[in-house]
């Protein structure tokens, strides 16, 4: 099962295309400006009975280059397998779309990050047929952003560099930072900046602090992870105006925004939502259940496995 953290590091592309110009600056590399960003199926298994996924794929429109794939993959550790397939990530895609390949790896350790910049070579020592050249994005390059005024600048460029500096000794003033830089951004914005930084944190310590610092600076927000503090009663006296029927209300919300994200999720991944699948999560009124369907979501192979006790590894 993948984990939260895996999930929003490559994830955050998703829902801010623009992040890749963005990070021009601070990865030292000139990337045109986005103008457009499509999902693209993730899945590049081939005829042979042999799975091969990509994290995030995004096919990228810019103003004047002409448009290239994007390729996100989150790292949270060395693995000797991506040696191999990161090479044939690229070349597959180059070969299938006819279109440049950009493979951006994000990390939240020094380790990993340095062990995924150096450049994948096929071929012979002195003669490399194939070179893969990763862009890392990481605690060594990433900006540690305490300044309010700079956080709201760029909110998912400051979400990024929150989750990737997740184990920095700093993280405590970090979080501080984005939830005041948060705290009079509209609903809307700031609910996915929320969300993917509980992701990012995972089981760390810091996820503790960022869980008092939404129920404290934002608490009128209606995120999944603000509703989950309210609920456990995180935030008792804090908000107003409470009425009978309003907890029953929260879970209809929650339900609603559950089966949402069933479906949302298994279609940016290019799965095909069957009738029976969809008829199944949007009439679940358990909302327990739907987050389990929500976790396996995310790396079933086919919609119907979401239903299963123990969903199948998407690695």
């Amino acid at each position: 099962m993948v984990s939260a953290p895996h999930e929003a590091m490559h994830r955050i592309f998703q829902e801010y295309p623009e992040l890749v110009s963005q990070l021009s600056g601070v990865l030292g590399l000139e990337l045109p400006p986005v103008v457009s960003a499509e999902p693209v199926t993730v899945d590049l298994t081939e005829t042979e009975p042999l799975e091969r996924r990509v994290d995030t794929l995004l096919r990228i429109g810019t103003e004047n280059d002409g448009p290239f794939l994007l390729v996100v993959e989150a790292q949270g550790k060395k693995d000797p397998g991506k040696t191999a397939s990161w090479p044939y990530y690229v070349t597959y895609l180059n070969n299938k779309y006819r279109l440049p390949v950009l493979l951006l790896v994000v990390c939240q350790d020094h380790a990993t990050a340095a062990w995924a910049a150096r450049p994948l070579t096929i071929g012979l020592p002195q003669w490399p047929t194939v070179t893969t050249r990763p862009l890392v994005a990481g605690p060594h390059n990433m900006p540690v952003i305490t300044n309010v005024a700079e956080a709201r600048k760029d909110l998912p460029l400051a979400t990024l560099a929150a989750i990737t500096h997740a184990d920095n000794p700093d993280v405590d003033a970090i979080l501080k930072t984005m939830s005041v830089a948060l705290r009079d951004t509209p609903e809307a914005i700031a609910g996915p900046v929320v969300e993917f930084i509980a992701q990012g944190l995972g089981n760390r310590p810091a996820a503790q602090q960022w869980r008092n610092l939404v129920a404290v600076d934002l608490s009128f927000y209606t995120s999944p992870l603000s509703e989950e503090i309210r609920d456990e009663g995180r935030v008792e006296g804090r908000v107003e105006g409470r009425v009978e029927g309003r907890a029953e209300g929260r879970v209809e919300g929650r339900v609603e925004s559950h089966a949402e994200g069933v479906l949302l999720i298994l279609n940016v991944r290019g799965i095909e939502i069957t009738d029976t699948t969809r008829d199944r999560v949007t009439t679940c009124d358990d909302p327990e259940l739907l987050r389990r369907w929500l976790a396996h979501a995310a790396v079933v192979t086919t919609s119907d496995q979401i239903f299963d006790d123990v969903a199948p590894a998407d690695r």
